[in-house]
Parts: structure tokens; C-alpha cells; sequence
């Protein structure tokens, strides 16, 4: 038997409740991950997502950031806030354990900082919170259980996944800095998702609002499913949901999935 996790950064879920109930009425993914719900646990919608069949875990932050875990399964061992960053005041973070067919899969719902401009505190924080996720992973891999850690990584990570590699060298979503940070991480062990099943260049998850890019194409690959070598083992299939930066108001991120057997 097999399962579907999907990730999408839905830049405010009270705005866009309607929209992603929408999609996932639709695509009834097993597990599913939001990044940047820009709102507090008791504004996120529970009920919305709790009516058609989802248990819900969410690590939320008024007007900014906020996680999530929906699963069909039972949820446990819930981890707010990234263990190896306590004193983090930002909601980037949350990961728990499901029950599915009698066996446990551990996810991570991840908002990594988007660190521009990236010449100040704002790029060390984002460093420093991706060599404390690096020792977070390292500790996880320890288990060596099924675990997908899924997420905006605010992390472009290689040429192939932005529309103008040459205009990007000093934004710290693909500052060489930033990209050794990464490998360092998925080096770990993890493999990406998407690219083990489509080497295609120029498939992207982000189109800003600003300058046309949606209908220029001119976009970004940064959120990502990494998993361990267990849940790599049990890949069938990723896709990108493209489709959904063209409804109506919606968020300059679309969801990525992938089907695990």
C-alpha cells in the first residue's frame, strides 16, 4: 500500500482556507505539510481540514511564519520548534510521528529563513539555523526509520532551478554559502525527492508577484521533500502542482509531492 505527502507554502492559510481545501478535496493526500500559515494556533482553521478527515498539528506565530502537519493517521510525538535551536522565536518548525499500516513515519514541516539581504543578521540566522537543522537530521537518521522532511527551504539548489542563475549569485537562496549549507545537509544521506524522479531543468515552485514572473516563467525551485534513505527506498513518484499559481488570488508557492509505497 502505498501513501501520498505533499508540501505547499500557502502564504497565509485564513486567506486562503477555501482554496487549499479546494486542493486537497481533490488531491486527498495522505500527509500534508504547510509552511508560512501567518497566523496563531487558534485562528488556524482546524475545522476546515478536520471535517473531511485530518488530524492536525500546527506550530503557529501571529502575522508571520507558522507550520503545519495534516495526516489522515494518527499523529504523535509532536515537536514544536527545532530541538537544536531552542531559543528560536520564529514558528519554522515542526515535526511528528504517524501511524500508518502499523509502522511509524516520522515528517518535518520546515520554513527555513529566507536570510536576505544576505550581508547581515539576517543571513547568520539563516545559517545558523541550517547547521542546527543539520544537527537535527543527523540525530533523526539515527532511527533509521521512513523520514521526509518537507518544506519551503528558502534554498535554490543548483543552476537548473532558477530562471537566471547569473542575477542570483548574491541572494541567499543561492549564495555558494547557502548551497554548501544545504549539501551539507542532504550529504547527510537525504535524497530529493523531485530530482531522483525528473532531472528536467526549470521546474519550479515559487513565482514572486512582482515583475511578471508567473507569466514569464521566470521562477525558482525551493521547496523541497528530502528523505532518508528508508523513505527513498520507497519512492514511486514526485510531482509539482503548477497548476495552482494560476487560480485565482493565490500563493506565489505550489505544492510538490510525492507518492512513497
Amino acid at each position: 500500500m502505498s501513501f501520498k505527502i505533499a508540501t505547499w507554502n500557502v502564504n497565509s492559510i485564513t486567506a486562503r482556507s477555501e482554496l487549499v481545501a479546494s486542493w486537497i478535496d481533490e488531491t486527498r493526500n495522505d500527509i500534508v505539510c504547510f509552511q508560512e500559515l501567518k497566523c496563531q494556533e487558534h485562528k488556524f482553521p482546524h475545522s476546515t481540514f478536520e471535517d473531511i478527515g485530518y488530524n492536525i498539528a500546527v506550530h503557529g506565530q501571529k502575522t508571520y511564519n507558522g507550520v503545519a502537519i495534516l495526516s489522515k493517521y494518527p499523529l504523535s510525538d509532536i515537536v514544536t520548534g527545532l530541538p537544536t535551536f531552542p531559543d528560536d522565536e520564529q514558528a519554522r518548525y515542526i515535526e511528528a510521528v504517524i501511524s500508518f499500516q502499523n509502522e511509524a513515519i516520522r515528517v518535518a514541516s520546515i520554513y527555513l529563513p529566507n536570510g536576505n539581504p544576505a550581508d547581515g543578521v539576517k543571513y547568520e540566522y539563516k545559517l545558523a539555523w541550517m547547521n542546527a537543522l543539520r544537527n537535527h537530521v543527523l540525530s533523526l537518521l539515527a532511527f533509521e526509520e521512513t523520514l521526509i522532511l518537507a518544506g519551503d527551504y528558502n534554498v535554490i539548489p543548483a543552476p537548473e532551478d532558477v530562471y537566471n542563475p547569473q542575477t542570483w549569485q548574491d541572494d541567499a537562496l543561492f549564495k555558494l554559502e547557502t548551497r554548501r549549507a544545504f549539501r551539507s545537509i542532504t550529504n547527510l544521506g537525504l535524497r530529493d525527492a523531485f530530482r531522483a524522479c525528473d532531472d528536467t531543468p526549470q521546474q519550479y515552485t515559487f513565482w514572486d508577484y512582482q515583475a511578471g514572473a508567473w507569466q514569464k516563467n521566470n521562477g525558482l525551485r525551493i521547496d523541497h521533500l528530502l528523505l532518508s534513505p528508508e523513505a527513498a527506498g520507497r519512492l514511486v513518484c514526485c510531482g509539482i502542482d503548477k497548476n495552482m499559481r494560476a487560480q485565482d488570488k493565490p500563493s506565489d508557492h505550489v505544492p510538490i509531492w510525492a507518492e512513497l509505497r
